[in-house]
């Protein structure tokens, strides 16, 4: 594995410093130095300046808002903005970005790409998604939202749940069935709907938190036109399974990056609590440490199967597992470090509702133990550890297939 970057790639890297340089406070810690409403309006903002520059989907085409940059560069990009301290997106751009947009530049027809891409980048739509059902989790296949397709347009009726900012979001995605008499993953279909209609009723969801991010969402006599389908008619599975594999490039280029600052963060912590020379903490510390570089290692991996373009295969099954249930030692350790202090809250909380805290956080107690739940759950969302432990050894070990009642239908 050649780790090293091309000299022009180097320029590029050069460019960007001068960038972060020209549209950031000298004084710049990180966003996670600010408080909350200071980091959401500068989110907002730098939002604004990382579009004009195309720098917000820096891989996508010129003519839909991108910065057409190639897969190298834009990993150069968002290791710069994650080592700066900087968001590579707004609020709401992993659904409408990441998930959607680029979807639909691999499966969307052209007019869908020149009508919803510019919108996305313009933060004109906001989108958030629907696939989790109350009877359809990690078993995915079993979901049972019906879309009728009736005088041109499809009529949806059923319910989502967890999903994330629908409260804010003026499109979702979501797998509806659209054929009842085909077997599990066919006769499913990617819908394109919008949420500004009669019939949607979102309720918002308290977590253990307290944060409302989550939210059910139900669909009665919704619709939306029959061309906002993605891919094909029936084919909505194959689509949706292609969303695992887009843009995890970035994500292995900076996921290591946020989770080594977390750890150096950590280390202040048992200094500032006066725990550093505990030899069990110390060892602890370690494991933590030595997982961070692993952690490195495994997404150098990823990313060089990215770069070349071939599928990431099980070795997105393996970051999945590693960083998730790393993440809840790392999160644990800081909680025992903390100690009683930890069940009374206090300070700034977290920014980001999943894996780390931004860079520049403080280490408040706030922050610990709220990034302590979101790790908790980070072992369940996206596929839980069991799931993603089955994956491994049926696909990667070769072991036999875990047995299901249903198997001979799908």
């Amino acid at each position: 594995m050649d780790l090293s970057y091309p000299p022009e790639v180097q320029g590029f890297r050069e460019e960007v410093r001068a960038f972060i340089a020209a549209n950031v406070p000298p004084d710049w810690r990180g966003l996670g130095a600010l408080d909350t409403e200071e980091a959401k309006a500068f989110v907002e903002q730098w939002r604004r300046v990382l579009a004009e520059h195309g720098y917000l989907a820096p891989a996508w085409p010129v003519e839909y808002g991108g910065g057409g940059l190639d897969r190298l560069r834009q990993v150069v990009l968002v290791e710069e903005l994650a080592a700066a301290g900087l968001p590579a997106s707004g609020s709401q751009d992993v659904f409408g970005i990441k998930m959607i947009g680029n979807l639909l530049l691999r499966h969307g027809t052209e007019e869908q790409k020149r009508y919803f891409l510019p919108r996305i980048i313009s933060g004109e739509d906001r989108w958030c998604q629907g696939f989790s059902e109350p009877g359809a989790g990690s078993d995915l296949a079993a979901l049972r939202t019906r879309a009728v397709l009736t005088g041109g347009e499809w009529v949806i009726d059923g319910q989502k749940v967890w999903t994330s900012q629908a409260r804010s979001a003026d499109w979702i995605f979501l797998l509806a069935r659209t054929d009842p008499t085909a077997v599990r993953h066919r006769g499913i279909t990617m819908l394109l709907v919008p949420l500004d209609q009669p019939g949607v009723d979102i309720r918002p969801i308290t977590m253990i938190t307290g944060d409302t991010g989550f939210n059910e969402v139900f669909f009665t006599g919704v619709r939306t036109a029959e061309a906002n389908v993605v891919g094909e008619a029936g084919g909505g599975w194959t689509v949706a399974m292609s969303l695992l594999g887009l843009e995890r490039g970035d994500e292995a280029a900076t996921n290591p990056i946020m989770f080594r600052a977390e750890i150096d963060r950590l280390i202040e912590l048992a200094r500032e609590r006066g725990v550093d020379g505990d030899p069990v903490v110390r060892q602890r510390l370690a494991r933590c440490y030595s997982r961070a570089e692993i952690m490195r290692h495994l997404g150098n991996r990823v990313l060089t199967r990215w770069l070349k373009g071939e599928p990431t295969g099980t070795e997105a099954s393996v970051s999945k597992l590693y960083w998730s249930e790393h993440h809840r030692a790392v999160t644990e350790l800081a909680m025992d470090i903390l100690g009683p202090e930890a069940m009374v809250p206090t300070g700034r909380g977290p920014l980001r509702h999943y894996r780390t805290d931004d860079p520049g956080a403080p280490n408040s107690t706030a922050s610990w133990s709220t990034v302590w739940l979101h790790a908790v759950s980070g072992t369940i969302y996206a596929g839980t550890s069991e799931v993603q432990r089955n994956i491994l050894a049926e696909t990667a070990l070769g072991m036999p297939r875990e047995p299901r009642p249903d198997r001979s239908t799908r």
